[in-house]
């Protein structure tokens, strides 16, 4: 590590302040002993692209956005594994250290095991209301190490890139549909509270372990990050085959062929804007990210993320 780099312990104390001021319970501030109802949308149109499935009846689109909803909490569930155990990792560096940043990632830490009791809650909800049959078979452990195993740079700048996203869901999606349901929308605000002192604690981090990344070592990240990218847009592709059979096996008709198509390529193509490309496309991510990259490398990132969506290429952001 670069032993100029000051910590700014005044950031680190912003963020542990506002963990003490955001601080909620699951079960008493979130749930509230209520229980999903099917009448409801779980996500707006603007995430799931419902809009697009003319042919779907009212009722349709709702279920629609049911299964992407759950699908929504256990990609969360999922990824907070990894982070969890990140944080808990880089709290080393401090140990000896400033102890204002050290409190911050200890809060953070424990906020993703919580986050992760928060996203089993909301799955055992849902399959108490919704058909049989639902399968998210991705493995939190396994996906973790796949994650840890790349560089502390490359998981930061994905973990930013997760964190920024999860909140501009929230602002200007899930908090704007007066049609969602009351639980899911408390859910994804209380989730959002505390997202939003993990992202500046993620960008502090990343910008620390940068400061003492040489040339060679963070263009081998930058690739470690395309990488990641990829294993999630896989992740992505087989969740969306997944949720295209539960939906046609269970939406109470038969879809034909062409209809089957669509629901099919419009998850795929919900599923990447929700978990890569709005997040890669994020003001914010994008300014650090450049910051922290070359010209040519920035150009690798962008030519993976364009690849995914042509039309909504990281540059146009």
């Amino acid at each position: 590590m670069d032993t100029t780099y000051a910590v700014p312990t005044d950031r680190f104390a912003r963020c542990v302040a506002a963990s003490k001021r955001m601080r909620w319970d699951l079960e008493t501030d979130v749930i509230r002993g209520r229980r999903l109802d099917r009448a409801d949308k779980f996500l707006p149109d603007g995430l799931t692209l419902a809009g697009r499935l003319d042919f779907l009846a009212p009722s349709e689109r709702i279920y629609f956005s049911q299964v992407q909803g759950r699908t929504y909490a256990n990609m969360f569930g999922l990824v907070e594994r990894y982070i969890g155990a990140k944080v808990l990792e880089l709290s080393r560096d401090h140990w000896l250290g400033d102890q204002v940043a050290l409190e911050a990632l200890i809060r953070f830490g424990d906020e993703e095991v919580k986050h992760q009791a928060l996203f089993r809650r909301v799955e055992a909800l849902a399959a108490e209301v919704m058909p049989p049959g639902y399968g998210f078979a991705w493995n939190p452990n396994e996906v973790a190490a796949a994650v840890l195993s790349k560089s502390s740079w490359a998981v930061l700048a994905l973990t930013l890139h997760i964190e920024l996203f999860t909140q501009s869901h929230y602002r200007e999606s899930i908090r704007e549909d007066s049609g969602l349901s009351e639980l899911y929308q408390d859910v994804f605000m209380f989730h959002w509270k505390e997202e939003c002192q993990h992202a500046t604690v993620d960008e502090l981090e990343w910008r620390r372990l940068d400061a003492g990344t040489s040339a060679s070592a963070r263009d081998k990240a930058v690739d470690e990050l395309i990488e990641l990218l990829g294993a999630v847009d896989g992740i992505v592709q087989g969740q969306a085959a997944a949720d295209s059979d539960y939906f046609a096996a269970t939406c109470g008709r038969q879809l034909r062929g062409p209809e089957m198509d669509s629901v099919r390529q419009t998850l795929l193509e919900a599923y990447r804007h929700q978990y890569i490309l709005s997040g890669a496309r994020h003001r914010h991510f994008a300014s650090t990210l450049a910051e922290l990259t070359t010209g040519a490398q920035l150009a690798r990132i962008y030519d993976t993320v364009t690849d995914l969506a042509p039309a909504c290429a990281l540059a146009a952001a």
